[in-house]
């Protein structure tokens, strides 16, 4: 999405995560924006002979690069934290090429909320938000639930694998207060197989942060439970009961690598961790796509989005980058 100024919406780190610089000449079309990866930042896991699978999200330091290119109160932050955990972990249990998002557009302060990752774990955000019903909520409610701020509506999970083929789209109403207990439900009516899910997004002394854990509960070959059904249920029930004593203090310590946090949790269980995965600063806008966008408009079109200085000003609101281009170097190519 973008506006002609305009704004339009268009890495890898460990757990103590180091920081690794991706070289700058390999893309000479981006803009000087971080190059950031989190190897660590999905750990899955599983627990042997239980109907339950599972994945530990942190961003880390990425969770500050991305939340703070938008200047957004910290009800939207944290909120827009938590809806970049819960992409990322949703993506990653799936096998797709392209691109997975969650949207939500609802009635609220903050009418429509897009997150998407992609199949090699980039992220990024966007938030509109109406000033005047944000400004009126936070001074009657400075601590508003998400269901405040997004209102009512719907939640749509979207997986894209490009122009050649169909999209696959799950939208359900937007239910609960929080927004694990939005995704949770979207398991419940769409996928029809409990999920746990635990989000959070805080200010740190370290800048923000933002992690999740979900949890699955999965069946066996041919649609039976690992275990008798009975038996399913109470490890399912004594899996949750663990997951619930996860604080957002854990969550969110980067000093606190994931598989001790996870063995924290489930020392009692036969915890078996996978093999990582890394998350990503992810915004894919570019000038030559910018270009070919603005190129589409009739001259009269082009001469009105200049400024006074001779300038089109886009600005990636993924990203908020701008993107300046001279009228002068620009042709249209409409009728």
């Amino acid at each position: 999405m973008w506006m002609a100024s305009a704004h339009f919406l268009p890495v890898f780190l460990f757990s103590r995560p180091p920081i690794m610089q991706t070289p700058a000449f390999l893309d000479r079309d981006r803009p000087d924006v971080p190059d950031l990866v989190v190897p660590g930042g999905i750990t899955p896991f599983f627990l042997q002979g239980r109907p339950v699978r599972g994945r530990l999200i942190r961003l880390g330091v990425l969770a500050d690069v991305l939340l703070t290119r938008h200047d957004h109160p910290a009800p939207v932050t944290r909120l827009a934290g938590k809806a970049l955990t819960v992409v990322a972990a949703l993506a990653s249990a799936l096998k797709f090429q392209g691109s997975f998002s969650l949207q939500i557009k609802g009635d609220g302060p903050v009418p429509l909320l897009v997150a998407d990752c992609t199949d090699t774990g980039a992220l990024r955000f966007y938030a509109r938000t109406d000033e005047d019903a944000l400004n009126a909520l936070l001074a009657e409610t400075p601590n508003p639930t998400d269901r405040d701020l997004l209102g009512n509506g719907y939640l749509a999970l979207t997986v894209d694998q490009g122009p050649d083929t169909d999209r696959h789209q799950g939208i359900v109403d937007i239910a609960g207060d929080d927004l694990a207990a939005m995704a949770s439900h979207y398991f419940a009516t769409s996928e029809q197989h409990a999920c746990w899910i635990y989000l959070s997004c805080k200010m740190t002394d370290a800048g923000w942060r933002a992690g999740g854990l979900v949890l699955e509960r999965i069946a066996g070959e041919g649609g039976s439970h690992v275990v008798g059904d009975e038996d399913a249920d109470a490890s399912w029930e004594t899996a949750t009961i663990l997951a619930t004593t996860l604080t957002s203090r854990e969550l969110l310590d980067d000093t606190l690598p994931p598989a001790d946090l996870l063995y924290r949790l489930f020392h009692e269980e036969d915890l078996q961790i996978g093999h990582p995965r890394a998350l990503a600063y992810g915004c894919r806008c570019s000038r030559a796509r910018l270009a070919d966008v603005l190129q589409g408009f009739p001259d009269d079109d082009l001469d009105h989005m200049a400024q006074d200085d001779g300038q089109i000003v886009m600005t990636c609101e993924f990203c908020n980058i701008d993107f300046r281009f001279p009228r002068k170097d620009i042709s249209s190519h409409a009728g």
